[in-house]
């Protein structure tokens, strides 16, 4: 079968087990050429390939709703509901989004990029069938990653209490990004090797049916005698205790295996977990053989030899926060870190080798590492936080409420800050600003380089006036050279880059080259354009706001980040405080609405975050007989 020519999953439902086994080898096939180019979640959707064709062939979608957790494994579903034929453009500008998209079709019908969010939406839809009487079956494909997170497991317990009818399907991989932590992974790692139990407690059930009935005295026995032999045999059955069918373990590769246990999930009432034990990487070795996660998410690289193309280049913002660490960790006992799965990609599995007693992979969990966190911080440590801006999100209360409000010197380094290109709307960090700068005792800071992030992480580790965020971009610095000794940066305190006396320009990070550029365009008209590296988005320098004022010149705040509430809210309301009314100040940064997927020099270019948008806003803002001289 040509896997381009798939139009719906119909395509599918005639074919014979062997033939749907030839599909599932052309689709790996698929995918290892076309992400070659494109780069994108290869590990994981490998290791789906089998269950995704189980579900269409034993569902029909969209009627029946396939819900997909986090989306990185959702490819095969793309392809198979008729959008193989888009792969070229995989994650790439106005192309074909890397998770499950509404817009994109009928048969994604929950959108996201976030872990752990399956099992709520799976109960809302299967409560909002119930009320209006249709017939239709949910369900929910979560990885054991995602398991882990809280807003899963209260969502198992929402679920198990309702009795719904509703089917989870747990695709088991031992792995999410990095391998998974935990006391329910070991759970699931002893529910592996316990497969008997459904065929013992089956062979139990039939012996005591032929048993004569002696009252209630020996059913109430039976039930004993059942109850001791699944703890026996399965220690702790998690999910039967929280009020599941349990189904399994299952081979995610053998269709056979997995088809059975779908009918059979479709026929029994109440919940329903089919636990399906895949391998991530599934078909081709180098991903199969992944144990750094390299291959859950990455760029191009080259079938033959597996190795994945990198230009080489300066060191990236993740590491130079890493090194750093390292650095004065090796000096500062009080310092450890956290990561909410995520050690790879926050450079934390360094800090890991070099520190083991003082790394802690708290698995994906947000809430909890921010919480603990702060009781680490009541007991005179220092504990950093490295997270994703994106999923940060996912722990604002605990900020709030377990940081801030107790002013607990916690270091938050909140990477990839700012656009972050391919991963698309549900990762790009644009809203940590606006989030943060209105908490109490919050400092934010954002560094113009690699050089500057390592003192500024210097500085958030020296700093003990309560919590702290370091926010730097995704990608590589530019190459400058590094400072030998690491020196602490005032706080509240700015650095001018560039005098002017025409008017200025309020910046910082990765906006600092656009603004300089442009003060240099500007130049050679005639211009004079001062440009501030506003290395603070909380405490505002005040003393260097009212100098700027005094002379009286427009004022232009440039952020990548979301317009609404952030830095250059801040400076609106500075001003308006301070009751500066005549001011000229004009904002840009990133509009009110989601962006999509493409590359972050597209989407800088899509919303008007370049060096030429920021020459026209500066004439724009000049008096007019300014402009004409």
């Amino acid at each position: 079968m040509d896997i381009e020519s798939i139009k719906d999953p119909s395509a599918i439902k005639s074919l014979s087990k062997q033939e749907l086994e030839y599909v599932a080898s052309d689709i790996r096939s698929f995918l290892i050429e076309k992400l070659s180019v494109t780069g994108g979640h290869l590990g994981p959707n490998l290791g789906v390939v089998e269950l995704t064709l189980a579900l269409h062939y034993c569902f029909d979608s969209p009627k029946d709703k396939l819900i997909w957790d986090v989306g990185h494994q959702a490819y095969v579903h793309k392809i198979l509901t008729g959008r193989a034929n888009q792969f070229d453009a995989l994650r790439q500008y106005k192309g074909l989004c890397g998770f499950p998209k509404r817009d994109e079709s009928e048969h994604d019908v929950w959108e996201t990029g976030h872990s752990s969010t399956s099992l709520s939406a799976a109960m809302g839809m299967a409560t909002a069938r119930d009320i209006k009487g249709t017939d239709d079956n949910v369900i929910a494909i979560i990885g054991d990653g995602a398991l882990t997170g809280g807003m899963a497991l209260e969502a198992l317990n929402h679920i198990g209490h309702e009795q719904k009818d509703l089917i989870v399907i747990l695709n088991d991989n031992e792995m999410s990004i990095a391998p998974n932590v935990g006391a329910l992974h070991n759970v699931l790692a002893k529910l592996r090797t316990a497969g008997k139990y459904q065929k013992a407690k089956e062979e139990l059930e039939m012996l005591i049916k032929k048993i004569p009935a002696f009252g209630g005295k020996l059913a109430s026995t039976a039930e004993r005698v059942k109850d001791s032999l699944k703890y026996l045999l399965v220690s702790g059955v998690f999910f039967e205790e929280m009020g599941f069918t349990y189904l399994g373990p299952v081979d995610g590769h053998d269709l056979d295996d997995l088809m059975e246990n779908m009918k059979y999930a479709k026929k029994t009432s109440g919940p329903v977990l089919v636990h399906v034990l895949t391998k991530k990487g599934k078909g081709y070795a180098p991903a199969e053989n992944d144990a750094k996660g390299t291959w859950h998410g990455l760029g191009p690289y080259k079938i033959e030899s597996g190795e994945v193309v990198k230009k080489p280049g300066p060191p990236s913002y993740s590491g130079v926060f890493s090194d750093t660490l390292k650095k004065i960790a090796a000096d500062d006992n009080r310092i450890v870190a956290l990561t909410a799965a995520m050690p790879g990609g926050t450079k934390l599995d360094q800090f890991a080798k070099a520190f083991p007693e003082r790394m802690f992979d708290v698995g994906i969990a947000e809430q909890h590492a921010t919480t603990m966190a702060g009781g680490l911080a009541t007991q005179g440590l220092k504990p950093v936080f490295a997270v994703y801006s994106t999923f940060l999100q996912r722990g604002y209360d605990q900020v709030v409420h377990d940081v801030c409000r107790q002013n607990l010197n916690v270091v938050f380094a909140i990477d990839r800050a700012g656009l972050v290109g391919a991963d698309g709307e549900t990762h790009q960090g644009v809203f940590d600003i606006a989030f943060l700068r209105h908490l109490p005792n919050m400092v934010i800071l954002m560094p113009k380089d690699e050089n500057e992030l390592q003192h500024m992480i210097y500085t958030a580790i020296q700093y003990d006036g309560g919590p702290i965020a370091v926010r730097y971009p995704r990608g590589n610095g530019y190459g400058i050279k590094m400072d030998e000794e690491l020196k602490q940066i005032p706080i509240g305190k700015w650095d001018v880059l560039r005098g002017g006396s025409d008017a200025c320009i309020l910046t910082f990070g990765t906006m600092i080259p656009v603004a300089e550029q442009a003060a240099e365009e500007l130049a050679a008209q005639g211009i004079s354009v001062k440009v501030v590296n506003a290395r603070s988005a909380k405490p505002l320098d005040d003393e260097l706001l009212f100098d700027i004022a005094k002379q009286n010149i427009p004022i232009l705040t440039l952020e990548e980040a979301a317009i609404q509430g952030s830095f250059g809210s801040a400076v609106l309301e500075f001003y308006h405080d301070a009751n500066y009314h005549d001011l000229t100040i004009h904002r840009m940064g990133i509009p009110d609405r989601f962006i999509e997927h493409g590359s972050v020099s597209q989407l800088l270019e899509e919303i008007g975050l370049t060096t030429p948008s920021v020459v026209d806003k500066v004439k724009l803002m000049l008096p007019r007989k300014r402009q004409r001289a």
